[in-house]
């Protein structure tokens, strides 16, 4: 069974509603409801108040679904957090996941704002508990900022509770100030936060997911010199002993949650709070009803080959025929494939075919138009054999791990100075051992790279290691390349005619404007609300 903080997550809406920001005397209060005049008279109080704020950093179809604003995957089948129009380029300011991103994320600042801002009224508390809860809520708020403007650019700064006129009429604040307040909290937090918890509270912001939400800050600013010193702290055990999983499969599955590898997490428990987007994700016959979200050929093509050569490179020893064989171990953790190997929930194995065939009616298999998958493959990575009806899930989604500390790290040593054998063994050596790679040529240095093609490789680890996490998306925005990336067809498996792309699949067009696509707009109604919020270029 998960952590009692978690499962308190379940009581929240209860408690909640009976919270109501009020500027009533304490002497005329209702004696049978809490108003903001008599609700903080305990730490428990204050913990619903946070774990509110908690529940609020992100949801389980933002943290899929984002996969498909990249050329990692594809929203083939409604519009999820509008990643089919965000994708193609067809969105505008009026689109449905713009105003719930800005709305849902300051709805979340706000309760950050109303705990901070009360939480001194708690008569006795323990200093230090306070301090903690404090910092919990500090942290939560920065991630808030970080992902808007992120999106958005310059938004709302907003480290109070405003009032009602001030929230009609605040202005934009500079991208920049928001990244300094948000990089200026996380410093001031680091030292109120502990290493780690007792079991019962397990998955709580700790001083490492500070300093590692601080270093993917400075990654998305290109602050390399910053961003080697904070993950060199984290790497050193100066805020605790995180290690590589030794599983690439195993970090993604139940029974090793909270592993070696994970710094913070979406928390849910089974039965009580749980996400289930697997039902349209998972192979059909896996217990899924439709496919929504499929790998690209484009994500596929992006794993090397086992002697770390890129496929279409010489020697590489990649054969059409048998496109998945020798393949980097990671791109079996991570998609479903024609003639996968599929792991049951009772330990036994069965054989996922996708590739049409008129003498197989598989569930699975590739047909245009059905409710199989649009491109020809699956999703495995975060299956949860454990869930339960309509493939329901309580795994938890991991935010932060430590294999992404290691690639930063590599990252930005390679932009200070070219990254040398050292550092390679230490992060992109490290992760290539332990998917599964043996061969000198794959996890030994190569000398003869230069810095670029240094930076080439380091790009593309990237991409295979955290394959359909959400965060490849960020990754294009940050390095400019999404005009690159995410223009022309998207692909699928080599399922079609052979005159058009080689028989690889047209699944999607998209279409990137570099002059107004690297920032989202401002939400049409917000500006409609607040005629001092600016508009960004092109919108």
């Amino acid at each position: 069974m998960k952590n009692i903080f978690v499962q308190k997550l379940k009581l929240i809406p209860i408690f909640l509603m009976l919270v109501t920001v009020s500027c009533e005397n304490l002497d005329l209060a209702p004696e049978n409801k809490f108003t903001d005049s008599n609700y903080w008279t305990s730490v428990d109080k204050a913990q619903i108040m946070l774990n509110k704020a908690y529940s609020q950093m992100q949801t389980s179809n933002y943290f899929f679904y984002n996969e498909a604003l990249s050329d990692n995957a594809y929203n083939g089948r409604g519009d999820n957090a509008g990643a089919a129009s965000l994708a193609a380029g067809t969105h505008d300011a009026s689109l449905g996941r713009l105003k719930d991103e800005w709305k849902n994320r300051y709805t979340g600042i706000k309760s950050c704002n109303l705990l901070l801002e009360n939480i001194d009224r708690i008569p006795s508390a323990d200093p230090k508990i306070i301090a903690r809860i404090k910092a919990e809520a500090r942290f939560i708020r920065a991630f808030q900022h970080f992902q808007l403007t992120t999106w958005f650019g310059d938004i709302p700064l907003v480290s109070k509770d405003p009032s009602l006129a001030e929230a009609l009429t605040i202005s934009r604040t500079s991208h920049a100030e928001v990244v300094e307040f948000i990089l200026n909290e996380l410093n001031g937090i680091v030292a109120d936060l502990p290493k780690t918890y007792p079991a019962g509270e397990k998955g709580k912001i700790t001083s490492a997911a500070a300093m590692a939400l601080k270093a993917r800050v400075l990654l998305y600013e290109s602050r390399w010199a910053e961003v080697v010193t904070t993950t060199d702290a984290i790497i050193a055990g100066t805020y605790g002993p995180y290690s590589l999983f030794p599983s690439y499969e195993g970090v993604f599955l139940p029974e090793n949650e909270y592993n070696s590898e994970d710094i913070l997490s979406l928390q849910y428990v089974p039965q009580f709070k749980m996400w289930g987007e697997f039902f349209d994700i998972a192979p059909i016959s896996a217990g899924a009803r439709l496919n929504a979200l499929a790998p690209t050929q484009e994500l596929v093509d992006s794993y090397l080959m086992l002697n770390g050569k890129k496929i279409n490179e010489t020697g590489s020893g990649y054969d059409e025929s048998k496109p998945y064989t020798n393949r980097d171990p990671r791109l079996t953790g991570t998609v479903v494939y024609d003639q996968y190997l599929w792991k049951n929930e009772d330990g036994t194995t069965r054989t996922i075919s996708i590739k049409p065939d008129p003498n197989n009616t598989s569930a699975d298999q590739y047909v245009s138009g059905s409710s199989a998958t649009s491109t020809g493959y699956y999703t495995r990575k975060y299956f949860d054999p454990q869930h339960t009806t309509s493939l329901q899930s309580g795994l938890n989604l991991i935010l932060f791990r430590y294999a992404d500390i290691l690639l930063m790290n590599a990252e930005a040593k390679n932009e200070v100075s070219k990254l040398d054998a050292n550092r390679w063994n230490t992060t992109i050596g490290a992760l290539r051992k332990r998917a599964g790679f043996v061969d000198p040529a794959a996890v030994n240095y190569d000398s003869s790279l230069s810095q670029a093609g240094l930076r080439e490789v380091i790009r593309n680890e990237r991409r295979t290691e955290l394959g359909m996490e959400g965060l490849r998306i960020f990754d294009i925005r940050r390095w400019k390349i999404a005009e690159d990336v995410l223009n022309g067809w998207t692909h699928g498996a080599k399922f079609g005619v052979s005159s058009i792309d080689n028989g690889y699949l047209r699944v999607n067009l998209r279409s990137f404007d570099p002059e107004k696509h690297y920032l989202w707009p401002v939400p049409a109604d917000e500006r409609l609300i607040n005629p001092n919020l600016s508009q960004n270029p092109g919108w």
